[in-house]
């Protein structure tokens, strides 16, 4: 197709308003993109295990909105971080209230003694089985919702040339397995692959910028071929078509 520099232009636009993203707050994708919805709530999971008196881990709490919707008592919540950007926000916002914030960068290494927890949470962040189980009190509660390997493929090989990924290793399956062989109980688990839609070009780059890790070394004026492509895609169907993976466990310390 015809690339103008009015689309580039506009493109270019998009890339700069992801500067000024923060925390893991996606409102300015609203009416940009729809998702299938999950057959399961992480949040209702939370919170039929969460109780007032647990001494509570978020894990990679990004800006920390998720884990305020569990209206948990703030002094008894501790969260780790590792984006800079996130840490220095969460120790402005959070921890005045009472929140132990921890900059964690790798999460084989948790900034906690043994059996400090009651309940461990981890929302779409890395972890070590053998640190969460270390932190966590005897009969503790860890529940996960993971981003799976097979997310985004079909997206990130439309706008990364010869796009490849290292390893497919993280699936339901296989983390169920490392858990129960860790002495943990699972209590429920699930795997989903919902479809994305993106509706304008200005949502799929703003998304793209955010999830960097999924769309390495993606710039506008070096991917400018693969986003008119993208372009024709959504002028044809009226969406650009991407399909994600999910998947969730709840599992008791034995």
């Amino acid at each position: 197709m015809n690339i103008t520099e009015q689309l580039i232009q506009s493109w270019l636009d998009s890339e700069q308003n992801q500067k000024d993203f923060i925390g893991w707050e996606f409102s300015y994708l609203k009416g940009k993109y729809e998702q299938e919805p999950l057959p399961w709530s992480y949040h209702s999971h939370v919170t039929e295990h969460l109780k007032p008196t647990h001494q509570l881990l978020d894990m990679g709490t990004g800006g920390g909105e998720l884990l305020q919707s569990f209206e948990h008592p703030l002094s008894l919540t501790s969260v780790t971080e590792g984006w800079k950007k996130n840490y220095h926000y969460l120790i402005k916002q959070l921890k005045p209230k009472g929140v132990n914030v921890q900059f964690v960068k790798e999460d084989d290494h948790l900034n906690f003694p043994d059996d400090s927890f009651d309940i461990v949470l981890n929302s779409h962040e890395s972890f070590s089985i053998n640190e969460v189980r270390r932190v966590l009190k005897p009969n503790g509660w860890f529940i996960t919702q993971q981003v799976g390997d097979l997310n985004g493929l079909t997206l990130s090989s439309k706008l990364i040339p010869d796009f490849t990924v290292d390893s497919f290793d993280l699936h339901l399956s296989t983390v169920v397995s490392k858990l129960r062989a860790a002495g943990f109980k699972v209590l429920y688990q699930n795997e989903a692959y919902p479809v994305q839609r993106f509706f304008d070009m200005d949502g799929l780059i703003y998304y793209a910028k955010t999830i960097s890790w999924e769309f390495p070394g993606f710039s506008v004026e070096t991917h400018l071929p693969q986003l008119g492509a993208l372009q024709e895609e959504l002028e044809r169907n009226g969406f650009i078509y991407n399909q994600e993976h999910r998947f969730i466990v709840a599992a008791q310390l034995n």
